[in-house]
């Protein structure tokens, strides 16, 4: 099997190439022209099609799940009719994306409310399941880790400034760069409890953020040029904390879809 690795291919030509059951890794195809390309089967996972266009093609039993703006499809831009569409079936979701500071506080209150049946659903199954992921995607355990990160990100380090708010047992996402610090250990099995010990608190962190939030507050911005992550200058407060609640609320979406899985498989 060739392999290419830390290979500058670029303005390369493939043409009439088998490329089957390749695999590509952190791969730069920016700029990159396919004609005549067959996707069949092709799993793409942390992919970002930003001003791409396709076009010809033929999209039949395609999943797709992630960030949707400006997708025009056959002349209609269905990102608007997609967030409606999931707003209608899920009326909290619509509450994500608030705009004071009591519209913060009701969505959190919202959010733990869901994640506690999320949990008792959980505990449930024995807990070598919830070490299981499911279509090679994180277990519930390790989703629970990832969010502990994200919260301590944006609000341990964003908003409270605390410059490495970390703990041994937090989760980045996986295509996440190893930096100097920061906890990347994918393949630990600590147990729920263990887990939950960290979630409390990180919990707590954010309630605390967002009782003591204000208008003014809101309005400000955050700037965290220290080595680690995030590295922002002037960035908004209120995006920060959006992206905490849009972390909680799509994690929980996915671990009750896997939960949902191993259900069928037992």
């Amino acid at each position: 099997m060739d392999e290419f690795r830390e290979r500058d291919l670029s303005a390369a030509r493939f043409e009439r190439v088998n490329l089957q059951d390749a695999a590509f890794d952190r791969v730069d195809l920016v700029n990159a022209r396919m004609h005549s390309v067959d996707f069949t089967g092709a799993d793409l996972r942390a992919a970002l099609f930003r001003r791409t266009r396709l076009r010809g093609v033929e999209l039949i039993d395609v999943e797709i799940s992630g960030e949707l703006s400006n997708v025009v499809v056959n002349g209609v831009d269905i990102a608007p009719l997609v967030e409606a569409e999931l707003n209608r079936r899920m009326p909290e979701r619509a509450k994500m994306r608030p705009d004071d500071p009591a519209g913060f506080r009701e969505a959190w209150a919202i959010l733990e409310r869901l994640w506690e049946g999320t949990l008792a659903r959980a505990r449930t199954f024995p807990e070598a399941a919830l070490h299981r992921g499911v279509d090679d995607e994180w277990s519930f355990i390790q989703t629970l880790r990832h969010l502990n990160f994200a919260s301590a990100a944006w609000a341990g380090r964003m908003v409270l400034g605390d410059p490495s708010p970390w703990h041994p047992l937090d989760l980045p996402w996986d295509e996440a760069p190893r930096w100097d610090g920061i906890p990347c250990e994918r393949d630990l099995r600590p147990s729920l409890d263990e887990v939950l010990a960290v979630r409390r608190e990180r919990q707590a962190m954010v309630r605390g953020v967002l009782d003591a939030l204000t208008d003014e507050r809101l309005a400000a911005e955050v700037t965290r040029t220290e080595p680690g992550w995030p590295r922002l200058e002037r960035f908004p407060l209120k995006e920060c904390l959006h992206i905490v609640l849009n972390e909680e609320w799509e994690h929980r979406l996915y671990a009750e879809r896997d939960l949902n899985a191993l259900q069928k498989e037992d």
